[in-house]
């Protein structure tokens, strides 16, 4: 068995060759929740992706699943003339983000999408997705959440790819974890919880942390988010506490408004100087060069 590797929109790396990675960001989006707010602008995004690594951003994980406008060959071609590391994402979001019904067998469409190709790219051919996206819902999992997950978890077994979960308001995370850890056998280690954040309840994430999962703290790319503000008294608390291997950061940006308002940038440009600054460059380089290079890397199955 060869070393982990990141699954890329260009191949295989391993998880070193990430550098400071925004651990949770959208290029290409689209949701009949966000009428207007649509992100397919492919120079738009090349310039977002060039910001990003002026600033010393070197990779960026689109977590945008099936059905939602990933523009996969693009994402690739963006990576070929920016240079910056892409990694794509298969799985299926909430009922709520589809006009049409997904297919019927969601565990065949996340295989084939990671070890395949992507399906509907654009721009040349589809490559292959690099994680499994799907969510849970407002402090619970009802039936659409729970088939999602268990496809998930059916397709981390069949290729090793890591599985990246939307928490409803940061809210579930127990729940999650006991479906797709407990009952479904997923380790803890493939699992990333995002938005936390968004319910700042720190005993929440204090329990998550001892769960042995990956915290995503994401969405600053949000101005006047209600929960920005508690950002840093959540990483120093968990950091203080022995988790600061378990952080991820990222933007999150999922509209035209939030691009035009900060931007994907807003990771390499502010968010890491400021960790940096504040809790230590150490700390800093945990949560955006070494977490990223463990979190996306596996062992993938052919």
């Amino acid at each position: 068995m060869g070393a982990p590797a990141v699954r890329t929109v260009l191949g295989d790396l391993l998880g070193a060759e990430l550098g400071v990675c925004d651990s949770h960001d959208h290029l290409f989006l689209r949701s009949p929740r966000l009428p207007g707010q649509e992100l397919a602008d492919a120079e738009a995004a090349e310039r977002q992706l060039r910001e990003l690594a002026a600033h010393g951003g070197r990779s960026l994980v689109q977590w945008t699943p099936y059905g939602m406008g990933r523009h996969a060959g693009a994402l690739a071609e963006l990576a070929r003339r920016t240079g910056v590391r892409l990694v794509a994402a298969t799985g299926l979001h909430q009922a709520v983000h589809y006009a049409e019904e997904p297919p019927s067998d969601l565990a065949a469409l996340f295989v084939e999408e990671l070890t395949l190709r992507v399906r509907g790219g654009i721009c040349g051919a589809a490559p292959r997705a690099g994680l499994i996206k799907v969510a849970g819902d407002f402090h619970g999992l009802g039936p659409h959440a729970r088939r999602t997950l268990t496809a998930a978890a059916e397709a981390h077994h069949a290729t090793g790819a890591p599985i990246a979960v939307h928490l409803e308001l940061g809210t579930g995370a127990a729940e999650v974890l006991g479906l797709l850890c407990e009952r479904l056998g997923v380790p803890p280690s493939r699992v990333l919880l995002g938005h936390l954040g968004r319910c700042p309840d720190l005993q929440t994430q204090r329990e998550a942390a001892r769960s042995g999962a990956w915290l995503v703290f994401d969405g600053p790319s949000r101005a006047h988010h209600a929960t920005d503000w508690r950002l840093f008294d959540s990483l120093a608390d968990l950091a203080e506490r022995g988790y600061g291997d378990r952080l991820l950061l990222g933007g999150d940006t999922v509209t035209a408004q939030a691009r035009a308002e900060i931007g994907v940038a807003q990771v390499s440009r502010v968010l890491r100087p400021r960790v940096a600054r504040e809790l230590g460059e150490a700390l800093a380089r945990r949560i955006f060069v070494d977490n990223p290079a463990q979190a996306f890397a596996v062992h993938w199955k052919s």
